[in-house]
């Protein structure tokens, strides 16, 4: 799944339009449109790999001929190969910086997405990284990509397709009987409207975790709960059944464990979309006249 492309060719060539709208004027110039050469990408740090088919894709839009080397979501040590590239050195120079950018962001999503996996599997192997929603605005499609290729999954991928009742909701849906009753019956709506759907419910305190759970909340949205409280509420619901776990706010690599050994087994975070990309190295070289073309397809 994770290395299938999505971004289509409107948005690529969107993003060459955004950088060359009228071509590469220094290429141009220097009559570089006859020239044959080959990019190559490799990682230059360890990283999760991610975005490599895009970038592929962008590079052939330009008029290369492009081979991947390497699949979103396969780990890369220094120097390993990730893609290559030939044809017309302008098209090449052409694409150049848009694909080296776009795989170091969605890398470094990625790669932070994976540590942040491990992590939480050494607190306990059945925990889940769930990836929120809240990635930088117009990136959502890559962001969700490249959280999958690093091993994490999508708490929500939009309004419309879970059950999440906030605070907020309760504070403008009327608290008339008092604030747990209103809980009540907001979880009953719910559950009613949305058989198909498990009802999560995020709560900011210990005794809303339990109001909650006692109207029947499938999940608990534990929202900057402490490991220690997480693990109270745990022991306050006692044995199964009891809804899920899930710690929210400020969940990172570092703390990811304790949260797990705690109870969480879901760790709701944004931490991935504010990772530093990853380095990774281009190399272009004068094509060798009696070599072949590069070979393969990008993917779709």
């Amino acid at each position: 799944m994770a290395s299938l492309r999505v971004l289509d060719d409107g948005a690529l060539w969107a993003l060459l339009r955004e950088d060359a709208p009228y071509g590469d004027l220094t290429s141009r110039v220097l009559e570089l449109g006859a020239v044959s050469a080959r990019m190559t990408f490799a990682a230059r740090d360890a990283m999760t790999l991610c975005g490599a088919e895009e970038a592929a894709r962008l590079l052939e839009l330009t008029g290369a001929t492009v081979r991947i080397d390497a699949a979103s979501g396969t780990a890369r040590a220094p120097g390993e190969p990730i893609l290559e590239a030939e044809g017309p050195a302008e098209a090449l120079l052409l694409g150049w910086k848009v694909a080296q950018t776009l795989v170091e962001w969605a890398s470094g999503v990625a790669t932070r997405a994976a540590a942040l996996v491990a992590a939480a599997r050494d607190g306990h192997p059945a925990a889940l990284v769930a990836c929120t929603r809240k990635a930088v605005p117009g990136t959502r499609a890559l962001s969700a990509k490249a959280v999958l290729a690093g091993g994490a999954s999508l708490h929500r991928t939009g309004l419309s397709d879970t059950v999440l009742l906030f605070p907020e909701h309760r504070a403008v849906g009327g608290t008339q009987g008092g604030v747990e009753e209103a809980l009540a019956r907001q979880i009953a709506t719910l559950r009613h409207a949305c058989p198909e759907r498990r009802v999560v419910v995020e709560v900011a305190t210990v005794a809303e975790a339990l109001a909650a759970a006692r109207h029947g909340a499938d999940v608990l949205q534990l929202e900057k709960f402490t490991p220690a409280q997480v693990a109270d509420v745990g022991a306050r619901l006692g044995p199964a059944p009891a809804p899920c776990l899930a710690a929210a706010g400020g969940i990172h690599a570092g703390n990811a464990a304790a949260y797990a050994r705690a109870g969480a087994r879901v760790l709701v975070t944004s931490a991935p979309y504010t990772a530093p990309p990853v380095d990774v190295q281009v190399t272009l070289v004068p094509a060798p006249t009696s070599s072949p073309r590069a070979n393969g397809s990008a993917g779709s």
